[in-house]
């Protein structure tokens, strides 16, 4: 059985587990919360690129696709936005992300 090669963006078109959307999310997740809690999603994208070891001028296309869509994704699902804590603080359609802080949502 040959094994394919499977981009993050991938993971939004049923290619790739449910987990590597998860892992995104912990990173966005992680990402706010060393920004404060709250930023516009381009800080949010620059900051999980750098730790990913990126360089914040070249910013991956797919990954930026697949963060923004991993946090939408995982906002509109109520079970997960509650595990995540994430939050559109201007309402949909808005760019600035925030994670709640309630102590039920730090791990």
């Amino acid at each position: 059985m040959q094994k394919t090669h499977e981009t993050p963006s991938d993971a939004f078109h049923g290619k790739k587990p449910a987990r590597g959307t998860q892992t995104l999310a912990k990173r966005v997740r992680e990402a706010l919360l060393s920004l404060g809690g709250e930023a516009h999603r381009a800080m949010v994208i620059e900051t999980v690129a750098k730790k990913l070891g990126h360089d914040a001028r070249q910013i991956p296309e797919d990954l930026e696709v697949a963060l923004i869509l991993s946090f939408e994704e995982n906002w509109r699902d109520e079970r997960r936005r509650a595990a995540y804590g994430f939050h559109l603080p201007f309402g949909e359609g808005s760019h600035r992300w925030s994670v709640r802080r309630e102590p039920a949502y730090l791990h």
